[in-house]
């Protein structure tokens, strides 16, 4: 049987150690508590070319002109160059969560067709390389245009007979650190929205058929949603203001919700309401406070350079004027606002391309509040 004055002294040691966190309490070992921090990034990879030239094609004849040309400037811009500068980036700032829009996969075919690219494949091997363990969450699957006709030298034979093809297919991605304690996910959904920009082009109607995709996670037992999402553009404004209200309604309601994305929406208010709508009230918190960190443009580096199609990456004087690429936050999900940073926003080597994108990315610190 315990002596009591044994029994007193056990007491006396016990909330001692609970006093200097070497024993947890009985009522904290069953429940989150405090303040828990994420490092999150949203980033749009650039697809490697403007597409106006295809969209504003007024026969198939120029339509074809117009795809050589463009996927002629995507092997200028060249993805795996540029990969390797987007993966120094993330190596750099360790976050945890990831956005990707624009995750582009080029695939060529035909006869002797010029090689093609699957940005996310090329930065997973960067990524590898350096030692980083992302691993793909989820991927919403949007555009899937072509097989085109690609005449680009070597693929076009005496005819003339065009023997090389190329596709574009757009994806959102989610990337997860594996190497962050505590972190854990489930639940990856994927979707698209009712409201589509359609252009009809000469060879029939063309959709990036927008979409979101997200993750159930949980911090340390703490749990939120991740979200990312890439509304259309703000040349067609009533579909990306009908997207923005199927966000809120869809993917971006309940309690605690971390959201990225290009939402294309200038944060001033100068091109669409989608911004406004998305920080009302009651909606959610934007990571980036302009008082305390400036304008934080980032979108977009322009330039034009024939024959080279728009977007050729070659602008020496960053072209930066409007932000458009957010960290959003609702629940118990909340940053300071002065926690936030542009990365890819300076120039990163002497030759074109001169940017990792056409987008600088985004990193803020998000506290999850238990």
């Amino acid at each position: 049987m315990t002596s009591l004055p044994r029994l007193r002294l056990a007491v006396v040691i016990a909330a001692l150690l609970v006093t200097l966190g070497l024993l947890a309490s009985p009522a904290s070992a069953d429940k989150p508590s405090g303040k828990r921090d994420l490092n999150v990034m949203t980033q749009n990879l650039y697809l490697g070319s403007s597409l106006t030239p295809a969209i504003s094609a007024s026969d198939p004849a120029a339509f074809v002109a117009a795809v050589a040309q463009i996927y002629a400037t995507v092997q200028y811009t060249n993805f795996p160059v540029r990969a390797e500068e987007i993966a120094d980036e993330i190596q750099a700032e360790e976050p945890d969560l990831i956005g990707l829009q624009e995750v582009t996969k080029w695939t060529t075919g035909g006869l002797n067709p010029p090689p093609g690219y699957d940005f996310l494949a090329i930065l997973q091997s960067e990524l590898t390389a350096r030692g980083l363990d992302y691993s793909v969450a989820a991927v919403a699957n949007n555009a899937n245009i072509g097989p085109a006709p690609l005449a680009l030298p070597g693929c076009v034979q005496p005819g003339p007979t065009i023997t090389c093809t190329v596709q574009l297919q757009d994806r959102d991605v989610i990337l997860v650190n594996d190497d962050t304690s505590g972190l854990t996910w489930s639940h990856p959904k994927s979707g698209h929205y009712t409201a589509q920009e359609v252009i009809n082009s000469p060879v029939g109607p063309l959709s990036f058929d927008r979409g979101w995709t997200s993750i159930e996670v949980k911090l340390k037992r703490q749990p939120f949603r991740f979200v990312n999402t890439h509304l259309e553009t703000e040349d067609f404004p009533a579909v990306q203001q009908a997207q923005a209200a199927e966000f809120l309604v869809g993917p971006g309601r309940g309690g605690t919700i971390i959201a990225t994305g290009d939402f294309n929406s200038a944060s001033d208010g100068s091109t669409t309401t989608s911004y406004a709508r998305l920080t009302a009230p009651g909606k959610f918190r934007d990571a980036w406070d302009e008082d305390e960190l400036g304008s934080g443009s980032s979108c977009c580096q322009e330039s034009n350079t024939p024959p080279l199609a728009p977007g050729a990456l070659n602008n020496p004087i960053s072209t930066l004027r409007t932000r458009i690429d957010l960290i959003l936050s609702r629940g118990a999900a909340r940053s300071d606002g002065d926690e936030a940073e542009l990365v890819g926003d300076t120039l990163f080597q002497g030759v074109p391309p001169f940017w990792p994108s056409d987008h600088a990315g985004v990193v803020a610190e998000v506290r999850l509040n238990g």
